[in-house]
């Protein structure tokens, strides 16, 4: 989450040291992946216990949510930065002339409004800053169909994946991403659906864990290093050979159809760090107060994804917006306070989403020392109403997540 908000603020040097810069893979092989296995461990279950059918309608509901999720997203900056930069504000006070709203290439919302806000609707126009969560909502789609292959084979719902992939490979499966144009969409869901249901597969016990020793740590430490030149521009930009190289390849790390090496690289990164990690994380525990405490930050955040990630495209905006407006792009400090100012903002997102999801209004009100409800007017009724609505909670099914 850190580093796609990092890799979203505009003109963001920062985004010269995130992992994309050293490797085929980066942020958002993170983020399909963990997905996969989350997905696994909050659908997986419903299919096995009520049903196939029950199983799809939560991912139905799933999708509604992170549909909506994405046209909210899409309203808030569309219409954030039309109303700041048609205001006049950021010329008269800053003297800055650019045009924000063009950058993310959202005029055609203002000046072809009935061709766009219909391919909004349908997810026909997707302008690459918003492009996550509509790939999310069609990679959810095909958890289903997996599903119902894997109560027969296993092995045929793997084979069905990789067939996907392939196809998406050679062009066959796509979608459009704009009206006036034969762009397609940055994320093909076809091809990124593998790495999903790879993240997918593991949780569900469909791919065993990979074992742990020297060998495939050495390898797949080579891996990550032996990328490095044709991934880091500072290299493959300076040696000829390199560059040949890498333009020779440009299949196998193209993003947009998640080019093999993408995924070996990312696998290769993954085995790594959940080497580092330990079982169950026993690596990152025990290592002082102060640590303990940024590792419970850093899972509050990651458990929180799709608030965070929504939230973290609206403040990169504003973030780069404040930059510019006050200091400017070029100064270091404003940098370093952008990039800072976001991380504790995206902090205290995943702690106030947390805070909602937990219901805290469905528990019974705390009492004072003295046993009485701690809340005004209770005791000149005696608690009785306290106790009726506290009895009417008990009665009440809690809903999960």
């Amino acid at each position: 989450m850190f580093i796609i908000y990092v890799a979203h603020v505009p003109w963001n040097w920062w985004t010269l040291w995130i992992p994309a810069r050293f490797g085929f893979s980066d942020a958002t092989e993170i983020f399909v992946f963990c997905s996969g296995m989350a997905s696994a461990i909050a659908f997986g279950k419903i299919f096995d216990v009520h049903g196939w059918a029950m199983g799809a309608a939560r991912i139905l509901h799933r999708m509604w949510q992170v549909y909506w999720a994405h046209i909210g997203q899409f309203l808030v900056i569309a219409v954030g930065l039309a109303i700041v930069q048609e205001s006049g504000f950021l010329n008269r006070c800053c003297n800055l002339t650019e045009d924000y709203v063009g950058s993310l290439n959202l005029l055609h919302l203002y000046d072809n409004t009935a061709v766009a806000l219909p391919g909004i609707l349908t997810l026909t126009w997707v302008p690459n800053y918003f492009d996550i969560l509509p790939m999310y909502v069609v990679i959810l789609s095909l958890i289903p169909l997996m599903m119902l292959v894997a109560r027969y084979s296993v092995m045929s719902a793997l084979a069905l994946s990789v067939g996907l992939w392939f196809a998406a490979q050679f062009d066959l499966l796509s979608l459009p991403a704009e009206p006036w144009s034969d762009r397609e969409w940055f994320f093909n869901p076809f091809a990124w659906q593998m790495l999903f249901f790879t993240g997918f597969a593991f949780m569900r016990g469909w791919i065993p864990a990979p074992p742990v020793n020297r060998k495939l740590v050495a390898l797949c430490a080579f891996i990550v290093l032996v990328t490095v030149p044709f991934a880091y521009f500072r290299v493959h930009t300076n040696v000829e050979w390199v560059q040949a190289i890498r333009d020779a390849i440009r299949p196998l790390w193209i993003k947009t159809e998640f080019g093999l090496f993408r995924h070996i690289h990312f696998l290769a990164l993954a085995y790594l760090a959940w080497i580092a990690a330990g079982e169950h994380g026993k690596h990152l525990l025990g290592h002082g107060a102060l640590w303990g405490r940024f590792v419970r930050v850093v899972q509050k955040v990651g458990q929180q994804s799709l608030p965070v990630f929504m939230a973290s495209l609206v403040i990169a905006q504003a973030a780069g917006l404040l930059r510019d407006m006050v200091w400017g792009r070029g100064e270091w400090i404003p940098q370093i306070l952008s990039n800072l100012g976001g991380f504790l903002a995206l902090i205290a997102v995943a702690y106030i989403a947390g805070w909602y999801k937990s219901q805290p209004w469905r528990k019974p009100p705390r009492t004072s020392s003295g046993g009485s409800p701690d809340h005004p007017g209770s005791a000149s009724r005696g608690g009785t109403e306290t106790h009726a609505r506290t009895s009417s909670q008990a009665r009440e099914p809690v809903r999960a997540g």
